[in-house]
């Protein structure tokens, strides 16, 4: 990103065009005998190995996988290898494209190590040999990499694992089966992981964990996370969380569905990090727990400072419920237009009220309200979590911090006000915004922007569009100077822009 400075137009234009790479390639994998590493890598001559053609990547080029069976490979490690934000390296998958062995230095399936401006697209990562003890998919001590639409089961340790690894983007994965621990796992004092669209399930412990760990080096936070739209069940039979977030503070968790997780729902802490889970926003999840798992939200060791609204708070446990938070965490705590039980504890189990006594207690949730699964949802008993007509939880939301679609895509809201839960009644998948499938979607590093941004794209897309972090529609770009785009914006939390071709 660069500042618009007066006079800087044709300066801009000229970084702009020498950014650019000027011979962006793509080389081409298919498993032998077609593919040979003696080969050109060509379309028509494609090599044999994802390492191979990876050792051969830079700025802006592509490694297409065709559909076969693979050892996994590594990228940086003991020389980095980096793309750039504008012209990141992409090893992409087609379907049917299968990494069932670790690669060849580490115990992971794809390892990036000191390799950044990396994306990692459509891998299928099936642990059958039982050689990857470690993570499927494994990014350390990089930046600005996106893991997108991989499927990772069975793996010895992680689905997906960072570490040290700042603007990560974790998004449309699917992660399962992880022996030992958990789903998906951002670690190590980094900051601005945006974790989205992921489906995590039957992992041993945690479908998401976020942990600084501060004995590991750095501050031990992690701030400016955005985890929304995830879809996490049936994990947690060895303890842990559906969404576990250890020194994780200034961050969104909105549109995550959970559901028949074993150990809690959402917790806020302090365990190894540098501090607690503070100042943090939980909007419109819907959290239903199974009935050996401990509370829906769990908020403790000081974790000042955070917003729980719209959220929908089951517990099929025989007395855990919806909200477990400690003395020390009230300050600044704001709970409200929540759907809840008459299980609520503010003193970490050692009392459970109803939500009148826990209103007249602590003073939140004074417009919440009491509901069971069969009168709010179309099907609790087939994970259908849609709201049904008549349900109390439409309508009876808040606008204040709510995102202005829902966990399918749809928009917020579709009556006048804002329904509780992940899902909106009524609203359209027809009106999905095209974060699904964007045609490229460029995201703003920091996450949030909170300066005036500038940024600039060559003649052929026909428009652009700005997101926050709510996923609200920010404004419009202006062309100017021979088709160059040009991109100022003075508000905050700009998370990105989607370029329309």
């Amino acid at each position: 990103m660069l500042r618009l400075k007066h006079g800087s137009i044709i300066g801009l234009i000229i970084l702009f065009i020498s950014s650019i790479p000027l011979c962006a390639r793509t080389f081409y994998v298919a498993p032998p005998p077609t593919g040979s590493d003696n080969a050109g890598g060509s379309s028509a001559a494609p090599y044999a190995t994802i390492q191979h053609a990876a050792d051969n990547t830079g700025p802006g080029d592509t490694v297409s996988v065709r559909a076969g069976t693979y050892a996994g490979f590594v990228m940086g490690w003991d020389n980095p290898q980096n793309g750039t934000p504008s012209h990141p390296i992409v090893i992409k998958a087609d379907s049917g494209a299968v990494i069932n062995d670790k690669n060849a230095k580490t115990a992971d399936g794809i390892n990036l190590e000191g390799a950044s401006y990396i994306v990692i697209d459509g891998f299928t990562i099936k642990n059958t040999k039982g050689a990857i003890t470690r993570g499927g998919i494994r990014a350390v001590t990089d930046t600005g990499v996106i893991i997108r639409n991989n499927v990772v089961d069975s793996c010895g340790t992680w689905g997906i694992f960072t570490g040290f690894s700042q603007n990560i983007l974790i998004e449309n994965n699917s992660t399962s089966r992880s022996v030992l621990q958990h789903g998906i796992y951002f670690s190590n004092s980094a900051d601005n992981p945006v974790i989205r669209g992921n489906k995590s399930f039957n992992n041993a412990l945690c479908g998401i964990h976020m942990n600084g760990d501060v004995s590991q080096g750095g501050d031990g936070i992690i701030s400016n996370a955005l985890v929304e739209n995830n879809i996490i069940w049936n994990n947690g039979s060895g303890g842990g969380s559906g969404i576990n977030c250890d020194g994780v503070q200034n961050s969104r968790f909105q549109n995550n569905l959970l559901y028949g997780n074993h150990a809690s729902g959402l917790s806020l802490y302090q365990g190894d990090a540098a501090g607690p889970g503070k100042n943090n926003i939980v909007v419109n999840n819907t959290i239903i727990e199974a009935s050996d798992a401990r509370w829906c939200i769990n908020i403790q060791n000081g974790s000042t400072g955070n917003v729980l609204m719209n959220n929908i708070l089951y517990n099929d446990h025989s007395w855990h419920g919806s909200i477990s938070i400690d003395s020390a965490s009230l300050q600044g705590f704001a709970s409200d237009y929540n759907v809840v039980m008459d299980r609520l504890s503010p003193d970490v189990d050692n009392t459970v009220l109803t939500l009148a006594q826990w209103q007249n207690a602590t003073g939140s949730d004074k417009h919440s309200l009491v509901a069971t699964p069969s009168q709010l949802f179309v099907n609790e008993s087939a994970n259908d979590y849609h709201l049904k007509s008549g349900s109390p939880g439409v309508d009876a939301g808040t606008s204040q911090n709510a995102p202005l679609y829902d966990l399918a895509g749809g928009r917020r809201p579709v009556n006048a006000k804002y329904d509780i839960g992940a899902y909106e009644f009524g609203s359209s998948a027809a009106v999905k915004q095209f974060r699904q499938n964007p045609t490229f979607s460029h995201f703003m590093l920091p996450n949030p922007i909170s300066h005036e941004l500038l940024d600039r794209y060559l003649t052929e897309i026909k428009g652009l569009k700005i997101y926050d972090l709510a996923g609200r529609s920010m404004a419009k770009a202006a062309i100017r100077n021979n088709g160059i785009y040009l991109v100022q914006v003075g508000y905050q939390g700009v998370e990105r822009i989607t370029v329309i071709k």
